[in-house]
């Protein structure tokens, strides 16, 4: 079993060094982001964080009534709909649909990958709350309840993990360009707005929802490449575009 596992792992990091220069930078990425991670992690342990966390926070609240987030009415109900795209139950729907998809395409492999993917982000979510058990912030009131610890953010780390992955996977088995960066484009921007929500609704400090965010990026990479690699030796079926059915 440790001689299997050992030759796996010496072909995929020969791969990793021989392929496409995309791979390469994904690996780059990756190394980076983790370690920014570490540095966000440290700097909060020693409360160097604080006095940013709390300008930002404040920043959107009105002076006069910390109760007030910025903005009309119509606004804060906007916010409230855009946190619940990184909720459990949101995530859950959306990545049994994509399943769905995969499957119905016959991309099996895929569709575990995704499984995979989302349901091991959500573990290591948990676990990283449980570990650094931050409390919420209580400047100000908050606008959504919440049950678990602070750092990192669940939602912005699930809603970076579940909509980057997807966005990954998804434009690693379909060929059109257009449709890759409509994939990508479309989970970044999920991602980053389900991330400014939380700290608009004053239930994370800003540090929170950068760490949540930097670790669902890496995720997202490292799937990638996971499903690159698959895919290179005919374990993830790319998806051809169907040929034009005659008249």
């Amino acid at each position: 079993m440790y001689d299997r596992f050992t030759c796996g792992f010496r072909r995929f990091m020969f791969w990793l060094g021989s392929h496409e220069l995309s791979t390469l930078v994904g690996f780059v990425l990756l190394t980076a982001g983790l370690w920014l991670f570490v540095e966000l992690a440290e700097e909060v342990r020693e409360g160097e964080t604080k006095q940013v966390d709390r300008a930002i926070l404040l920043s959107l609240r009105n002076p006069s009534d910390l109760s007030d987030p910025w903005g009309p009415q119509w606004v804060e109900e906007l916010v409230r709909d855009i946190t619940a795209l990184g909720g459990i139950g949101v995530l859950t729907l959306i990545t049994l649909a994509v399943v769905g998809y995969l499957l119905l395409q016959r991309n099996n492999s895929a569709a575990l990958l995704v499984l995979v993917a989302v349901v091991g982000g959500l573990v290591v979510s948990y676990l990283l709350k449980w570990q650094f058990a931050r409390p919420r912030p209580d400047l100000v009131p908050h606008g959504s309840h919440v049950l678990t610890a602070s750092f990192p953010s669940g939602h912005a780390m699930m809603a970076a993990t579940t909509y980057l992955t997807l966005g990954a996977l998804l434009a690693r088995v379909h060929t059109g360009r257009r449709l890759k960066a409509y994939f990508l484009l479309l989970a970044a921007l999920l991602s980053i707005s389900v991330g400014i929500s939380r700290v608009y609704l004053g239930v994370h400090w800003p540090s929170d929802v950068l760490a949540g965010w930097t670790l669902g990026a890496c995720w997202a990479i490292l799937c990638w490449m996971v499903t690159a690699y698959l895919q290179r030796h005919g374990n993830v079926e790319s998806t051809q575009p169907e040929s034009p059915t005659p008249d």
